[in-house]
Formats: structure tokens, sequence, C-alpha cells
């Protein structure tokens, strides 16, 4: 509309946001704004951020000190410098279900709606999301790697084998946002979401997390040397110059693809059926 608002009623107002701004300008602007809303809403709930934080170094702890004495590496050996690799990479496996909760508590709370009622980016709902994920995920791995230096691991395939593993991490856990954000506009609620920890669990066990799928019965070695959370540990154990303990098999020989391929994969099965789930929201 035209500049300006006139004295009489009726009169036309310029409704145009400030600045000769694209979409794109715009939906980037709206995405830093949800990214504001999600961290500060963390600053308020420390509780949350030591659960979350505070898991991982709990598990790297009781693997690794009381489970670690009795565990065998096969063809030799650190166990906590093979278990590491498997610790980030479960993290990052894991983050899946924050985001399902933060998607399910929003959803029943109507903020989706709400969001959906103003003018801004429809994508900045799940790119907010996602970068703040991301910035989670960034930290998580920061303190995990910080403490497992401390209890011996080192990394020594060199730093740039080192920033490309930590890289297939942050892969995963990226294309894991989006079969969180889906996730979260199917449960009911919130409550639901964080029941998915019942399946995450034994997904995540039933890999080389922890053991070598070569150490399984045949089946389940099978499975698990198939699991993508399977491949993406294998390959930074490579990159890392860690313990590989491989099997011989095709997916443990191909991790370094598989680790790329299988997130792809996930992403691009995953963002339809989470954009045509969140078109479905009720306005």
């Amino acid at each position: 509309m035209s500049g300006g608002v006139s004295g009489g009623l009726g009169a036309p107002v310029d409704l145009t946001p400030a600045g000769d701004h694209g979409r794109a300008y715009w939906a980037v602007a709206d995405c830093w704004n949800l990214v504001r809303r999600s961290l500060t809403h963390y600053q308020r709930q420390p509780a949350f951020i030591l659960w979350t934080l505070g898991f991982p170094l709990v598990s790297v702890l009781l693997y690794g000190y009381v489970f670690g004495s009795a565990m065998k590496v096969p063809g030799g050996g650190d166990y906590r410098e093979f278990l590491m690799p498997g610790m980030f990479t479960m993290t990052m496996a894991f983050g899946f279900m924050n985001t399902a909760t933060a998607f399910a508590t929003d959803a029943g709370k109507g903020v989706h709606d709400r969001f959906r009622s103003m003018p801004m980016a429809p994508s900045a709902v799940v790119t907010g999301r996602g970068v703040v994920d991301l910035i989670t995920a960034a930290a998580e791995l920061a303190i995990l790697a910080l403490t497992a230096l401390l209890i011996g691991w080192r990394a020594d395939g060199g730093p740039l084998a080192s920033l490309a593993g930590f890289g297939l991490l942050l892969l995963l856990r990226f294309s894991l946002i989006w079969l969180g954000v889906w996730l979260g506009l199917v449960v009911p609620g919130p409550e639901q979401a964080g029941s998915l920890f019942a399946v995450a669990f034994p997904v995540t066990m039933i890999s080389s997390v922890f053991v070598a799928p070569s150490l399984m019965p045949d089946w389940l070695g099978t499975v698990a040397a198939w699991n993508p959370v399977s491949a993406t540990v294998t390959a930074i154990r490579e990159l890392f110059g860690n313990p590989v303990a491989s099997g011989g098999s095709w997916p443990e020989e191909h991790a370094l693809l598989l680790s790329v391929a299988w997130p792809v994969a996930i992403t691009l099965v995953c963002v339809p059926l989470a954009v045509r789930r969140f078109q479905r929201l009720s306005r």
C-alpha cells in the first residue's frame, strides 16, 4: 500500500515492513527470532540442561570404568578409545527425542497455531528448531570430547580427519532432527514423546556402540552392522584412529560411505513427512 497514514478515516495505511527486504531475509530473521526464543527457554530450565548434558557423561563413566575392565576389543586396543566414538554417536542419536519433545510441547499448547497465524515465514518454525538442536549438539560434543580427553581418549587420525569425524556426527544429528520433528507432530503430547526413549535405547544398543557386531549372534550382528548408528560409529573410529574391530562385513568395510548415505536417506524420507504433517495442523 502507499506509504504513510493520512488524517481521515479509511485512509490507506502502509503495512510494508521497514526496509526493502525479500522473503529470504525475513525467513532468516524469523528463524533467528525462534532460535533466541528456544535458547531463552533453555536458560530458564537448568534441570533440562543438566539432564541433556549429564546423561552422556554418566554413561561414559559407567561404561568406561564400571564395565570397561571386563570388555575386550577384537584385535586388541584400549576399550575406552573404542567406546568414546560410540558414545559420541549415541548422544547424537538420542537427540531426536529432544526435538520430538519440543515440537510435541509446542503443538499441544497451540504455539504452532499461533505461529501460523502470524506474518512470519512458515519455514522458520522448523529451521529455528534445527539450528537450536545443532547448537545444542555441538555443545554436547564439546563437553563429551573434553571428558573423553580427561579419561585418556585421544584422536590420533590427525586434525582434518578429526574434524571430518565430528562433521559426520553433526550430519547424523541433522538428519534425525527431521525424524524428531515428524514424531513430535505425530505423538499426542510431550509425555508420549518422552517415551520414545524405549525405542531409541534398543536401537543404539543393537549397534557397534558398545560391542563389535562380530561378537554378537550372526543374525543380531547383521542387524547391528547395517544399523545407521553403526555406520557413523565405525566411520569416526577410523577417522579418529581408534580401534575399529571390524568383522569384515560389507557395511563395516564401507562405513564411511554409509555414514553419509544413511543420513541423506533419512533426511529425504523424513523431510516430506514432517512438512506434510506440519501443513495439516489446524489453523
